[in-house]
């Protein structure tokens, strides 16, 4: 039975070129060699940069840094003289910012070498249309946090593959990481992959809770435990029954609480409040923080007793900008899903666009990323976004509210120099890097435009499309 079919009006063998430079010829046969090894239903040629591109239904470019400007502009070429061939491009050492150039430019995937002859060719069959159908039936549904889990960087993956792996232990799981790097979203995941997919999920941010009403909310409490307490509840606890307690900003409880919650860890046993009936518990706990664990403990504000319990197993998420290769993925993603929510066209990027997110230092991570994309799905109807479009305060600057003991000149001050900056920066990345065209959209002369660059040390060269992002 054959892995893979052609469509039902396809009534010829597909087209696939490997195109290299002499530089990466011997990766290029082997791609070639796995290629006509497989049992795609396609033929498998090679070609190099500087020849005539024949038809084909797939190319396959072999880029190196040195290759970008070529496969860039016959990324260009392809647009017009062939749409409708797909492009995948196998990245020799390439940055997230030549990389993130590839796909703005119309590459719809990318393999990183060493390239694995299995995810060769299954990528090539996806991007032919001859993927096989997946199976009719999943162990179990797929939910959709799972779907949130985007990204293949090493800094990302690493922490990423670990997680069927916790699902599949009941232990208690600590997660890491500052905010906005998706730790409810692994959380999730956890649940989901594990044998209590089918219980309750519940999520509780304990910072968000009084600290007089925390072990009330945790455990429960029995009618008139407290002045308040009008009639009994189970608690968030009881609720988890034979699921899973996911507990965010787990450092927020206070040392009362946290030696509760340390004797339910130990025993799955806990009072309510107010009551003298033990009761016991199947709940599975998963547990975050954005802060330093050891160094709470350290300081006498988290018991170490319970740090050592939670961290049985542990996961800890990088920031956005260390997994930098992964944001054009995401924000593509997190597009048109804003497109589904808001019922509009999901619009494409430009590659201005796409170097103003590579360039930012994402200071609130995958979270504020969803959220800048989803601003510009509101604000803009544009097919394709440009670097005006990506606006990553949405019209409020913290910066510009001064300190309680900061002068009028000094906040002044500050808050030009942070005007000057972006307007600077937002201008450049409007006009690719061009200063002459920057300064005449600012109505300045070309020289005061430059001294301000110089001022603020900015580089035009860093928002060329014509080159890598920082």
């Amino acid at each position: 039975m054959r892995k893979y079919g052609l469509a039902e009006h396809s009534t010829t063998a597909l087209h696939i070129i490997v195109c290299t430079s002499s530089a990466s010829g011997d990766l290029g046969s082997t791609l070639l060699a796995i290629l006509s090894a497989s049992e795609l239903p396609a033929e498998a040629t090679l070609c190099g940069f500087g020849a005539t591109l024949p038809a084909c239904d797939l190319l396959i470019q072999v880029v190196s840094t040195d290759d970008v400007g070529q496969a860039v502009a016959q990324l260009a070429r392809l647009k017009t003289t062939a749409p409708g061939c797909a492009v995948i491009v196998a990245a020799v050492d390439l940055g997230p910012g030549e990389l993130g150039h590839l796909l703005a430019g119309g590459a719809c995937d990318f393999l990183r070498t060493p390239i694995a002859a299995h995810e060769l060719e299954l990528r090539s069959a996806r991007a032919l249309g001859v993927a096989p159908a997946p199976a009719a039936a999943m162990p179990r549904p797929i939910h959709p946090a799972l779907r949130e889990l985007i990204g293949d960087s090493p800094a990302f993956t690493q922490q990423i593959a670990r997680v069927p792996l916790l699902a599949r232990y009941d232990a208690s799981v600590l997660i890491l990481g500052d905010t906005g790097t998706g730790k409810e979203v692994c959380a999730q995941a956890i649940h989901y992959l594990s044998p209590r997919a089918g219980g309750p999920w519940v999520a509780v941010n304990c910072g968000a809770i009084p600290n007089d009403l925390v072990e009330a909310e945790l455990f429960g409490h029995v009618k008139g435990a407290y002045t308040s307490a009008h009639s009994s509840r189970a608690g968030l606890v009881r609720e988890a029954e034979g699921g899973t307690l996911f507990l965010d900003e787990i450092d927020s409880l206070p040392y009362g609480a946290q030696a509760k919650l340390l004797r339910f860890l130990q025993d799955k046993e806990y009072r309510p409040v107010g009551s003298n009936q033990v009761m016991h518990a199947d709940v599975r706990v998963i547990a975050a923080t954005n802060r330093n664990p050891a160094q709470l403990t350290a300081r006498g504000a988290f018991r170490q007793d319970l740090l050592f319990r939670l961290n049985v197993l542990a996961l800890h998420l990088p920031l956005l900008r260390e997994r930098q290769s992964d944001i054009p993925s995401l924000a593509l993603y997190f597009l048109r899903a804003a497109a589904r929510q808001w019922q509009k066209p999901a619009p494409s990027l430009s590659a201005a666009a796409l170097k103003k997110l590579m360039a930012h230092e994402w200071p609130g991570n995958v979270r504020e990323l969803k959220n800048v994309m989803e601003r510009a799905v509101l604000m803009s109807d544009a097919a394709q976004l440009g670097a005006q479009d990506i606006d990553f305060d949405g019209g409020f600057t913290p910066d510009a509210l001064p300190d309680n003991d900061e002068s009028f000149r000094a906040a002044k001050a500050r808050v030009v120099e942070n005007f000057e900056r972006a307007y600077i920066e937002n201008l450049l990345a409007t006009n690719a890097g061009n200063v002459t065209h920057a300064a005449r959209a600012a109505k300045k002369n070309r020289r005061a435009f430059f001294e301000l660059m110089r001022k603020y040390k900015i580089e035009s060269g860093a928002y060329r499309e014509d080159a890598p992002a920082a």
